[in-house]
């Protein structure tokens, strides 16, 4: 058994003369020529061997066969560990040579259930690269193509296999290549590729998962796990807008990305200062890359829409968003241009090996991640409720900080959710959620009527249908205006479920 640690960064196939002149590449040595290799991926036809997360594959490498078996994938920030099995293949499965005895029996238990699902056939190019004494690392290029049935997606990655170092040898290679190239972190193997591609699945947007914390951890621990999920929101939906123009992924990625400024907020006080300062104004800068097209998406959605839909909207209204949708088109060009070219992949790296490399030192080994949490989160209930003090009076920049409070203190009980009581906890989630709903929209028709005003300065008719759009959403916002500030000021009293033990 062998265990490979690899390093997988998606790369437009438009890139790929850009990568091969890059200087590193380029004069680092060839192993072998470049080869076509053809993979046939089996499983069962309810693909039990991917619900235990085991791959089994043949590869026909020049007159060579191969028979290759891998278990359980850990992955974070692009960065994977499995064990591996590779063994020639003689045209019959040998399980044999697997000496974990789960995965082998389960192997032999579906042996007779094994078909074909999908192949990938790429061609490769490997280069050794050494950019000091006692660090080797196989650059690989795939450049090929996933197929299943009728189903083809285009292959194009490269993967960096470590032979010998550390994972921060992988993280500073990568990141020198994608300061000049559009690489990005990638997750998803080729096997969770062409499954995916097998069932007919459409690549959807990640959104918010179970948070990864548990007690045994100490606060930096939790703050590491917090971030590489945070990370993988940003970076899988960042891999889906690559591909696909729905905006969700879009949206998603600045969910990511917020999500983990607020981890970082959260933790400063086991995190250096100049880290923490560092990312969090690096984070903002690639969320604000993506704003516009957001805030615009949203304009449209929550303001002009219902509108449309209204039989008394008037054409000053329709021709108001025909301007407003030619914005949010232009928005998006910027969004992809960002996306294509360097810059995003080369954060993802960076903060992926920033945060496995985090050291702890005496007090947060001796740290008890709970009252960590219970703290942290009495802090953010006590600025919350000094916000909607001031946002009392109904003034909108104030509504808009009570907003933001209660959206940091609903993330923070997102990612300590698992050390206080379920329902209490979930209880109090989903009327934060609520709360900062209301409190979005008010903010929303606040700066949309600005946005709107901004558009149609030039044309008396638009300006009639700004006009419309404030008087319409004005009668809709007053009575949420009325009561979202007393009743977030109701939620802020009493006793927080963060109070009570497991």
């Amino acid at each position: 058994m062998s265990n490979e640690i690899e390093l997988k960064l998606g790369l437009p196939a438009n890139a790929l003369a850009a990568l091969r002149r890059h200087p590193v590449v380029r004069d680092a040595p060839r192993v072998g020529r470049s080869q076509l290799l053809a993979n046939t991926y089996f499983d069962t036809p309810d693909m039990d061997l991917a619900a235990r997360k085991i791959a089994l594959r043949t590869r026909r490498q020049g007159q060579r066969w191969l028979q290759t078996v891998k278990g359980h994938r850990a992955s974070a920030g692009g960065l994977s560990s499995r064990p591996e099995w590779e063994h020639p293949y003689l045209g019959a499965f040998d399980f044999t040579v697997v000496d974990d005895d789960a995965i082998r029996g389960e192997l032999e238990a579906q042996a007779e259930r094994l078909i074909p699902l999908f192949t990938t056939d790429f061609r490769r190019e490997t280069r050794r690269i050494a950019p000091r004494e006692g660090v080797e690392i196989l650059l690989m290029i795939d450049h090929g193509e996933i197929r299943s049935g009728g189903q083809i997606e285009a292959l194009c990655e490269v993967e960096l296999e470590l032979v010998s170092g550390s994972d921060e040898d992988l993280y500073a290679l990568a990141s020198a290549l994608a300061a000049t190239l559009p690489l990005r972190p990638e997750d998803d193997s080729k096997a969770e590729r062409g499954l995916r591609l097998y069932r007919g699945a459409v690549r959807q947007p990640i959104r918010i998962g179970e948070s990864p914390v548990s007690p045994d951890q100490t606060p930096l621990g939790a703050f590491r796990l917090i971030a590489l999920d945070c990370l993988a929101q940003w970076q899988r939906n960042a891999s889906g807008a690559a591909l696909d123009a729905s905006p969700e992924f879009v949206h998603q990625m600045r969910v990511g990305l917020r999500r983990l400024r607020s981890a970082i907020k959260l933790f400063s006080p086991c995190l250096p200062p100049e880290w923490a300062a560092h990312w969090s104004a690096e984070l903002a800068a690639a969320a604000n890359e993506l704003g516009e097209a957001r805030d615009i998406d949203v304009l449209l959605g929550e303001l002009l829409e219902p509108i449309l839909t209204d039989e008394s909207c008037p054409d000053s209204v329709r021709q108001l968003t025909e301007r407003v949708v030619a914005a949010r088109d232009e928005a998006r060009c910027h969004v992809r241009t960002r996306l294509d070219g360097p810059g995003q992949g080369r954060r993802m790296i960076d903060v992926a090996a920033g945060v496995q490399n985090l050291k702890g030192g005496v007090l947060d080994a001796s740290a008890d991640v709970t009252a960590f949490a219970r703290l942290q989160l009495s802090v953010l209930r006590q600025q919350a409720r000094k916000r909607w003090r001031k946002a009392r009076d109904g003034v909108p920049e104030a509504v808009h900080d009570l907003r933001i409070s209660l959206k940091r203190l609903r993330y923070a009980i997102e990612f300590f959710a698992p050390l206080f009581p379920a329902g209490r906890m979930r209880r109090f989630r989903k009327a934060l959620a609520v709360a900062q709903e209301d409190l979005g929209y008010l903010n929303d028709v606040a700066v949309g009527n600005q946005r709107l005003a901004g558009w149609a300065a030039d044309d008396a008719l638009l300006q009639q249908g700004a006009a419309f759009v404030a008087g319409w959403h004005g009668a809709r916002s007053r009575p949420v205006r009325r009561r979202v500030v007393p009743e977030a000021g109701e939620l802020l009293q009493g006793t927080p479920p963060w109070s009570a033990r497991r």
